[in-house]
């Protein structure tokens, strides 16, 4: 079954953020567009990769109201300690939600059991908390960053734009569609 357009899960948990440890639940998230990064495990190979490239859009992402939430199911202890001696996670201003438990994994449904780790999803939700994007990568195929920001925009767009939808590698300012029996055998 699928998690598009389903609430995110419910969630309460710690996060390191800014040099803190912080609590987040998934009532926190509400009010702006949220990005759930899941991946295996800190101290790994390409999960610093895929974190570090969120990280260079951050900015951009965060003019769109846009959060980003990094999840493993390490701990925020762990996420501090990896924050502090790796040049690549120490770049990420963004919360990193420990789930140790696997609670927020399984809710997305991404758990991998055997391993008590996440596969690499990644998911966004609107400000209501409803999923409207959802990708996931079996463990050696990381992900694109920059891609993430053209979906999200998109999803944006089609949020704020009732009747238009965006067409394949839609980027912002190009023409978009409205569905209709126009259409209908022409594209």
């Amino acid at each position: 079954m699928s998690i598009i357009n389903k609430e995110i899960p419910q969630f309460t948990a710690e996060a390191f953020h800014n040099g803190e440890f912080k609590t987040i639940s998934s009532e926190d998230v509400k009010g702006k567009w949220s990005i759930f990064l899941f991946y295996p495990a800190d101290f790994t190979f390409v999960c610093p990769t895929e974190l570090e490239d969120m990280a260079k859009i951050y900015d951009e992402l965060k003019a769109l109201d846009v959060e980003v939430y990094s999840v493993s199911t390490d701990t925020h202890f762990v996420h501090a300690a990896w924050h502090e001696h790796s040049e690549a996670i120490g770049k990420i201003n963004y919360p990193m939600i420990g789930d140790p438990t696997g609670a927020i994994t399984r809710g997305f449904d991404i758990m991998i059991e055997e391993a008590g780790q996440a596969l690499r999803g990644t998911f966004l939700a609107n400000p209501e908390g409803v999923v409207k994007v959802a990708e996931i990568h079996d463990l050696g195929i990381g992900r694109s960053a920059k891609d993430m920001l053209r979906k999200v925009k998109a999803a944006q767009y089609v949020q704020n734009h009732d009747g238009e939808v965006c067409p394949a590698a839609w980027e912002e300012g190009e023409a978009t569609l409205t569905p209709s029996l126009d259409l209908v055998g022409k594209i």
